[in-house]
């Protein structure tokens, strides 16, 4: 009886050890730009051992909008994409959503992991 509760004491630490962190690398504030493109990146680590690194598929996701990112040139975690603002618009609220695929006794099976919103302000020089 006591293993079955020291079991279940451990269970969440257990399912939040799986867990990925997605960490926001993009200032909150940027100068409006000609092309009215900005950068935005992200990292992403996670302990959990079955994660299949080479399945990632990172977006920025803002309102019903999908942009795909790409991996930042020589590091292994971090992602980048351009996101469009059009002239006008001062702020942007935007998050994270990591798709990605993880070994299990029975094959793989997907996830993903999404980041809280943040706010991207567009300052006017």
């Amino acid at each position: 009886m006591a293993n079955k509760c020291l079991f279940l004491l451990g269970l969440p630490l257990l399912l939040a050890g799986c867990a990925g962190t997605l960490t926001n690398l993009t200032p909150l504030q940027q100068d409006r730009n000609a092309n009215n493109l900005y950068p935005v990146e992200a990292a992403f680590a996670s302990r959990q051992q079955s994660l299949r690194w080479e399945t990632i598929c990172p977006y920025v996701v803002v309102g019903s909008d999908f942009y795909s990112m790409r991996p930042t040139l020589l590091m292994s975690n971090r992602w980048e994409t351009l996101v469009p603002v059009p002239a006008g618009v001062n702020t942007v609220h935007y998050h994270f959503k990591f798709d990605f695929e993880y070994g299990t006794l029975r094959g793989h099976k997907s996830d993903s992991a999404k980041s809280r919103s943040y706010t991207l302000q567009i300052l006017d020089k």
